[in-house]
């Protein structure tokens, strides 16, 4: 796709007119039509500040720049680049911190990145497979063979994950699969959805938060997620203070 019907896709995706647009960039609806169209070609600076206006992620940012004709403005480094080696151990700072809760990083596909030692808790019994670095985290949830068989709220807690995985449309198609009908209730929602999850500590109540890099200027540090999981009561809080206690001191 040429600049103009990228910027325009997105435009729209985002339900901004062209004048909305022009005001956050700085710049007239006329110039901002003229570009959409093809008439009138950007200087890198505006391909810049139409991004930044959009609010894309900084992948899609250099794609537009790319689209436009001009070098990506945001480097891409691998998690195991010496570039990076302050975000590795802030990662493990702030993993080793959450517990006695279990907390994981992934990228932007859901691929796990690292976990701290309570999350053991949450993988056990499942296959062997489905856990480890690299492996998807949203198909440990719902496959079969991972978290699902002990969740005993799947409907639910599943139609939560595909609605957080809209971006990635091939693995959502196949989750979607392995996801129960949800049957309409007259009940509330209550502030969050939780996860009632069977393990051998009983049943866990687990909310979850997620964390990002926001002033991330790499690509990869940008895209990565810390998700944290903290008890939604006092039995659970007990069993995941229980569980660490008796787990081997030194591990993350």
């Amino acid at each position: 796709m040429d600049f103009s019907g990228a910027l325009r896709e997105r435009r729209v995706r985002l339900r901004l007119s062209q004048l909305d647009l022009a005001l956050r960039a700085g710049t007239t609806q006329r110039h901002l039509s003229f570009i959409e169209s093809g008439r009138s070609a950007p200087g890198r600076n505006m391909v810049v500040r139409l991004a930044e206006s959009l609010e894309l992620p900084l992948r899609e940012r250099n794609e537009l720049l790319l689209a436009a004709g001009y070098a990506p403005a945001y480097p891409e480094h691998a998690l195991d680049d010496p570039e990076l080696s302050h975000v590795r151990t802030a990662i493990e700072h702030i993993l080793r911190g959450h517990l006695p809760y279990p907390a994981v990083v992934v990228d932007r596909g859901g691929r796990l990145v690292a976990a701290n030692r309570a999350f053991d808790l949450i993988t056990e019994g499942a296959a062997a497979e489905l856990t480890g670095p690299g492996a998807n985290l949203y198909r440990l949830a719902l496959h079969p063979d991972g978290l699902a068989p002990r969740i005993r709220n799947l409907a639910e807690w599943g139609r939560h994950i595909l609605v957080g995985i809209g971006h990635l449309a091939e693995l959502r198609a196949e989750l979607s699969a392995y996801v129960p009908e949800l049957e309409p209730s007259s009940g509330t929602l209550g502030f969050a959805v939780p996860l009632r999850l069977a393990s051998a500590q009983g049943e866990l109540s687990l909310m979850t938060t997620v964390t990002t890099f926001a002033t991330a200027v790499d690509v990869t540090l940008a895209e990565l997620k810390l998700e944290a999981f903290l008890p939604a009561d006092p039995t659970t809080a007990e069993a995941l203070a229980a569980a660490s206690a008796v787990q081997a001191p030194g591990n993350m």
